[in-house]
């Protein structure tokens, strides 16, 4: 069963069309990424299924649900949680009550501190629990974001370029995370560049190219078409 189903969706912003008639399923239980070159459209087909922007024209469901026109807190009660590209966490607060204040919708007293250890344990961020979230590095403030996302028990977490600026050790850890979060049975739909990491966590790959699905299918299929190299690389390979 597809979670999420978009059809025909498009978004135009006054004469320019950032998206144009997409169609996309993500299936429950797989990391999906959606991929494409700068300009491609793939921050404004995350901003409508997450419920930023509304659609110029087109449906949206989710878990079956028709969600087109609903706010995105209500897809957050829905199932959905959000890590945006660039860190929004608490700097001035420790990194352990970052993730309390993710927690506190959800739960409280001893479960609450059993579900923050677990979480920081998670995030290889036990041993910083107590420095303040902007004395981490880079890559573990995003690591502290994501672990904010994952605290609403989420049905399907939406990372956007989670590995954005970090170092390439860095972006390992990040893909081995994710994979040990869809190993528990989540649902994961990631915009991405990097196709190391690409190649490490994906199971299905849509790739978006001036706003319209260029190719989609496994990664293997992806890996091999050389139209979609063509695009990234504004060649094909010589043989």
């Amino acid at each position: 069963m597809p979670l999420v189903d978009v059809q025909g969706v498009s978004k135009r912003f006054g004469g320019l069309t950032a998206v144009s008639d997409v169609d996309l399923t993500v299936n429950s239980g797989e990391v999906h990424c959606l991929i494409g070159p700068n300009g491609a459209g793939k921050s404004t087909l995350f901003k409508l299924i997450v419920g930023l922007y509304p659609p110029t024209k087109g449906s949206i469901y989710f878990d079956t649900v028709d969600i087109t026109n609903e706010r995105p807190y209500a897809r957050v009660q829905r199932g959905m949680s959000i890590k945006m590209q660039a860190p929004s966490v608490f700097k001035e607060l420790p990194v352990r009550q970052n993730i309390q204040i993710a927690l506190q919708e959800r739960f409280s007293g001893p479960e609450r501190s059993a579900e923050e250890d677990r979480l920081l344990t998670l995030l290889n961020l036990a041993p910083d629990s107590d420095k303040l979230a902007g004395a981490l590095s880079h890559g573990q403030q995003q690591w502290l974001e994501i672990g904010m996302a994952l605290a609403l028990k989420p049905q399907l977490l939406l990372l956007d370029e989670p590995t954005a600026g970090m170092s390439p050790e860095e972006t390992f850890k990040t893909g081995e995370l994710i994979k040990s979060f869809n190993a528990e049975g989540m649902t994961v739909l990631v915009v991405e560049h990097d196709m190391a990491f690409v190649r490490q966590v994906a199971q299905r790959v849509t790739v978006l190219h001036l706003g319209k699905i260029f190719a989609r299918g496994s990664l293997e299929t992806i890996l091999q078409d050389e139209k979609v190299a063509e695009i990234y690389l504004g060649k094909a390979h010589a043989h």
